[in-house]
């Protein structure tokens, strides 16, 4: 009898080898990924980690930095993947870091990404509405945060690619006279806007979606977007740059991962993963609204992750098994 309970054993673990090869693929293989330093990115990231470590692999503690440098440490081989890469706004990025001949843009993390200009209500329904009017310095003074008598638009990070396009339109569209781009800490920039509207006073500040901003300032309700003259982005690019019928100057935009080639090539089946990978932006705006009002630490975090996965599982089991099946 025990000859034959460690035959069987010894026969059951060498059937289960293979088993929990195909359930876990990736074991062995560490990732490493790059990402910003934004909080608000750290949940539709950690998706894609829960996904990976299901499918057996190791994640790396991710390195945090600006969006031109992710895109470089891809280009370099220092890490393998992101999930924050905006096709339209980021590309530039993704040529000047070696293109596709060393990484590619896999899949559509998000959809209908949007960014503009935005002002409080009271000043768009008085006739305020395209971002040319701000030309007109007796209009600009009335976003004068500062006391010099243009505009004072809270603007973007340089590094993050949206500045490229701000600075190239205020000269476009000849608003270097009446408005100054403020950059710096965005956050910080930001609450010093949400302060001042709460004061009564007119706003003006670029944002995005999906972004906690807009929850706070709601589009419609408490602000408006602006249009503008007409689509100009820097180097002559052409893109759609309109949303509900109204020029907003930027690219309407997705948010996907780009890895390096070598990576998908050796990874079936974090490939297959990355392309079918989906989150609803409305979701993602849920969750940053969660981080602002102040569940905002990484527990927390991690909980809004089960949360969302809980509530998608059929979804998140079916990325699941296509990428098992892609390893096969």
């Amino acid at each position: 009898m025990k000859h034959f309970f460690i035959g069987t054993a010894l026969a059951l673990s060498v059937l289960a080898t293979p088993v929990l090869a195909k359930d876990k693929p990736g074991e062995g293989v560490t990732v490493r990924p790059v990402m910003t330093s934004q909080i608000e990115e750290y949940f539709q990231h950690r998706i894609l980690f829960r996904a990976l470590e299901d499918l057996g692999y190791t994640v790396a503690e991710p390195n945090e930095v600006e969006y031109q440098t992710i895109h470089l440490a891809i280009g370099t081989g220092d890490a393998d993947f992101t999930g924050v890469h905006w096709n339209e706004l980021h590309n530039t990025f993704y040529e000047e870091s070696g293109g596709d001949a060393v990484m590619s843009k896999v899949g559509t993390l998000v959809e209908g990404a949007l960014q503009g200009y935005l002002i409080d209500k009271a000043t768009y329904d008085s006739g305020v509405t395209n971002l040319g009017d701000l030309k007109d310095p007796a209009i600009a003074a009335r976003f004068d945060a500062d006391g010099d008598g243009k505009a004072d638009l809270a603007g973007c990070v340089p590094g993050w690619g949206c500045e490229r396009v701000i600075e190239h339109q205020l000269t476009e569209f000849g608003l270097r006279d009446t408005v100054t781009h403020n950059q710096g800490a965005y956050q910080a920039i930001i609450a010093d806007t949400i302060a001042r509207y709460g004061s009564g006073k007119s706003i003006l500040y670029y944002t995005w979606t999906p972004y906690w901003v807009s929850g706070a300032l709601v589009p419609g309700k408490d602000v408006e977007w602006l249009a503008v003259p007409y689509t100009s982005l820097p180097d002559g690019k052409e893109a759609n740059t309109t949303f509900n019928g109204k020029n907003l100057g930027f690219a309407v935009d997705s948010i996907g991962v780009i890895a390096r080639n070598d990576f998908l090539d050796a990874n079936p089946a974090a490939r297959k993963l990355f392309e079918l990978a989906k989150i609803d932006i409305n979701d993602i705006s849920v969750e940053n609204k969660q981080i602002a009002d102040g569940e905002d630490s990484s527990e927390a975090i991690d909980g809004h992750v089960a949360a969302w996965i809980a509530a998608n599982q059929a979804t998140y089991d079916g990325w699941l098994e296509a990428a098992r099946a892609a390893a096969d």
